[in-house]
């Protein structure tokens, strides 16, 4: 396994270096965050060991049931968390994450708020926009994105980072990230989340400051 990981996160820093540089960009404008949920504790240590120090999951009980103990083995692993965000795990999130990629929604707002003021800590935060308005999908809808942005950054001030997406799997991903990288740009937003591991290459070329890639460097999803 630690090989395995090892080579998928050198050619997944390989395709990365190339595409900045074919779309006349540095390299280190691009992190990547290796998604690794449902892959057990031992996946994200082989990571580790590899140099990966950026992790993405979903769920915030998992990622409290992994990380703990890596991050004293790690101190400077960073933990985004990139699943939709529950009301009632908020506090949890904010205590285990270095950033929160899915705000999407006033109610969460206001979840985040209160748990920061109980805690004392709040991750960065990016906002999650359904550029498909896809109904299944969590993000503000499109219509919505720029108020939400508005209220949200006289809210939260400089904690609000940037932008995150998911574009519909049967649509070309580009006009998304276009759309995205033009909102973020108009808001004067730095954070750019979208691209995985089918689409991060075109995700870079269109301005993608994070791409979140997880079954190529950690293999197929486990059942979970």
């Amino acid at each position: 396994m630690s090989y395995s990981i090892s080579q998928n996160l050198s050619n997944i820093q390989q395709r990365i270096t190339d595409a900045c540089l074919q779309n006349a960009r540095s390299p280190q404008e691009v992190n990547l965050v290796a998604v690794s949920k449902f892959h057990p504790q031992a996946a994200v240590e082989a990571a580790l060991k590899a140099g990966q120090r950026l992790f993405g999951e979903n769920r915030v009980q998992e990622a409290t049931a992994k990380f703990p103990a890596l991050k004293e083995a790690y101190p400077d692993l960073q933990l985004h968390i990139i699943g939709g965000l529950q009301t009632n795990k908020a506090v949890e999130a904010c205590r285990i994450a270095n950033m929160i990629e899915t705000l999407d929604r006033p109610s969460l707002a206001d979840a985040l708020e209160k748990a920061s003021q109980k805690i004392g800590r709040l991750p960065d935060l990016l906002i999650q926009v359904n550029t498909g308005n896809e109904p299944q999908k969590y993000g503000i809808p499109k219509e919505e994105a720029e108020f939400f942005i508005e209220s949200s950054l006289n809210r939260f001030g400089k904690k609000i980072r940037g932008l995150m997406c998911i574009p519909p799997e049967e649509e070309n991903p580009i006009p998304h990230f276009h759309y995205l990288k033009s909102l973020a740009k108009k808001n004067n937003l730095p954070v750019i989340s979208m691209g995985m591991s089918a689409d991060f290459e075109l995700a870079i070329q269109e301005g993608a400051t994070l791409v979140r890639v997880g079954s190529a460097i950690f293999g197929n999803r486990p059942a979970s």
